[in-house]
């Protein structure tokens, strides 16, 4: 497995999360492109960005970029702009960086209703969020966990929108293994039927990102909680299957993981490396 990572924090700069990916041993690494917390346009540095490109290119590192985490595509009303100039400002700012593209998980229309309405305004955002834009940097949709709502979990919504959407071809996927695994469409022992389901609707010709993941809570449980990998519900033995599969073999794969305080995530890298040879 050619590319296995972090999530790198950019205190440092863009190219500061590249030197940090290589001095730990990574060959990807995912940023939050401005502050997570908000919906706020950054006027980034393109010096920087460009280093931050020189450095991935020159040292053979991907990066990935992920939008905040106050970002949902089913965002109406007064959200709505604001959420749609964002994820625009990330793909910009992901660009610069020589970036794959920009993680945005699927949306959630909060407050019930008709669930085709949140469909709706789901694929609303995405189109004029891409509207226009001709940069290389992906839009990449990221499966949920069912917190909430059952809304974006399968494969099926994520090929759904996609087929759907005015510009597919700025359109890729970001699959969680955690998400998957709360969300009950995967259960551990069911990776071969995904596979398959996965080929039939195309959904793996489209994958750009690996978020590798294990759950502190069971399958079906609808709970995001991040487990390091090994040590939750879904065992080393279930990931090392995901690793294995040969839709995998040239995807980036990114920790999201709890790492310890004053450490890295520089053995468990080593570990993911283990674990896609077995």
């Amino acid at each position: 497995m050619k590319y296995v990572g972090c999530h790198i924090s950019i205190k440092l700069g863009y190219s500061g999360a590249a030197r940090t990916a290589e001095a730990i041993g990574a060959t990807a690494f995912q940023y939050f492109p401005k502050n997570p917390r908000g919906l706020s346009i950054k006027q980034f540095d393109a010096a920087d960005a460009a280093e931050c490109k020189r450095i991935c290119e020159s040292r053979g590192i991907v990066s990935i970029a992920h939008t905040t985490y106050a970002t949902n595509l089913a965002a109406e009303g007064k959200l709505r702009e604001p959420t749609i100039r964002s994820l625009r400002n990330d793909l910009e700012i992901a660009e610069a960086c020589g970036s794959i593209g920009v993680v945005v998980h699927f949306g959630k229309k909060k407050g019930g209703g008709d669930p085709l309405e949140g469909y709706r305004t789901i694929l609303s955002a995405v189109n004029e969020t891409l509207d226009g834009w001709e940069g290389q940097a992906l839009l990449l949709i990221e499966n949920q966990a069912g917190e909430g709502t059952a809304i974006g979990t399968t494969l099926e919504e994520m090929t759904s929108i996609r087929q759907l959407s005015a510009r597919p071809e700025k359109i890729g996927f970001c699959l969680d293994t955690c998400h998957l695994f709360a969300s009950g469409v995967w259960n551990g022992d069911n990776w071969g039927e995904l596979l398959q389901r996965g080929r039939e609707l195309g959904y793996f010709s489209h994958l750009r990102a690996l978020h590798l993941n294990d759950s502190v809570y069971p399958s079906g449980s609808r709970r995001d909680r991040h487990a390091n990998i090994g040590g939750g519900h879904i065992g080393a033995e279930a990931l090392s299957a995901v690793l294995s599969a040969d839709e995998m073999r040239s995807i980036p794969v990114v920790l999201e993981t709890p790492v310890p305080a004053g450490s890295s995530h520089r053995e468990e890298i080593a570990y993911v490396r283990k674990l896609a040879k077995s």
